[in-house]
C-alpha cells in the first residue's frame, strides 16, 4: 500500500546506513514518499549520506548541507527546498548531540553550563526552528517526526544530560502540536529502543542497556532499526490523521514494564 505516495518530506539525521533516520526515509520511500535529505556539512559526511542513498537505492535523492545550529544554514535550506519541490507533506527530526565525555555514569552533576547548552540546542531548539520554517511550505497540512528515547521519562545510566534534552524534545513536540494543529500539521515523538547507531555507541554502557532490554522486555529481544522506520510510515501518513502529540514507543514492549 503506497500510503505515501505523492508526499515529500525532509529529513534530518541521516549519517549512515545505520541511522534510524535513514531507515525512516528507507520506508517512506517504500510506501510512494520522495525524500529529501539534510545533511551536517562536510565532505565526509556527504560522503557517508551519499554511499547510504546509494546503497539503499536511492542514488538521486536530493540532499542539502545544513547545521541546525546555524539559523543562515536552515533559512538557505527551507529556500532551496521550496524552490524544488513547492511543498512538504513531512519532516523527520532525527538530531540529537551531546558532548560523549558526559554520556558516563557518574558525570552528569559534572555537566557544565555550555555543553548543556549545545545539547538542549542542537537537540531541542533545532525542532522548533525546524518547525517555524517548515509550516509555511505544508499548505495542505503535514506530519512533524522527532526522534526519542525512554530516557527521556525515566534515568538511563548515563544517558544524563541527553535524557533531559528527550524530555524537553517530547515537551516541545506536544507544544508545536498544539500551536500547528489549526493549520493541519500534525507533530509526534516515536522512542525506540536502543539500537546500535553511530550516536547510541557514544552512550556509556551502552552494551549493558542492551542486554538489559533483551532480558527483561516482553518481547525477549531488542528491536530491529528497521522496525522504527515502519513505524514512521504510520505517523506521518495519513493512517495517523487523528494522532498528535504523541510519544509512540517502539521498543519491545520494554516501557510498559516495571524493571
Amino acid at each position: 500500500m503506497d500510503c505515501l505516495a505523492n508526499k515529500t518530506g525532509l529529513v534530518f539525521g541521516v549519517a549512515n546506513e545505520r541511522s534510524i533516520g535513514w531507515h525512516i526515509a528507507r520506508n517512506a520511500a517504500a510506501h510512494g514518499a520522495t525524500c529529501a535529505f539534510a545533511y551536517l556539512p562536510g565532505e565526509k559526511m556527504e560522503r557517508r549520506v551519499r554511499k547510504a542513498l546509494d546503497d539503499g537505492g536511492l542514488p538521486d535523492a536530493w540532499i542539502f548541507p545544513c547545521d541546525v545550529a546555524r539559523d543562515e544554514d536552515l533559512d538557505r535550506l527551507f529556500i532551496a527546498v521550496g524552490e524544488r519541490f513547492g511543498r512538504l507533506d513531512f519532516l523527520v527530526h532525527s538530531v540529537a548531540y551531546a558532548d560523549r565525555e558526559y554520556l558516563q555514569e557518574g558525570r552528569f552533576a559534572d555537566t557544565p553550563r555550555d555543553v548543556f547548552s549545545q545539547a538542549l540546542d542542537i537537540s531541542v531548539y533545532s525542532l522548533i526552528a525546524t518547525a517555524r520554517r517548515a509550516r509555511p511550505l505544508m499548505t495542505h497540512g503535514g506530519s512533524i517526526l522527532t526522534l526519542s528515547y525512554y530516557g527521556a521519562e525515566k534515568a538511563a545510566p548515563g544517558y544524563n544530560v541527553m535524557g533531559v534534552a528527550k524530555a524537553a524534545l517530547e515537551s516541545t513536540a506536544r507544544y508545536l502540536a498544539t500551536e500547528l494543529g489549526p493549520f493541519g500539521i500534525r507533530v509526534n515523538s516515536l522512542s525506540a529502543g536502543p539500537c546500535r547507531t553511530l550516536s547510541a555507541m557514544a552512550v556509556g554502557g551502552i552494551d549493558q542497556i542492551l542486554d538489559r532490554v533483551e532480558a527483561t522486555a516482553p518481547l525477549r529481544r531488542n528491536i530491529e532499526t528497521d522496525e522504527v522506520g515502519k513505524a514512521a510510515v504510520y505517523l506521518l501518513s495519513d493512517l495517523s490523521s487523528g494522532v498528535t502529540g504523541e510519544t509512540h514507543h517502539v521498543d519491545a514492549g520494554y516501557s510498559s514494564i516495571v524493571t
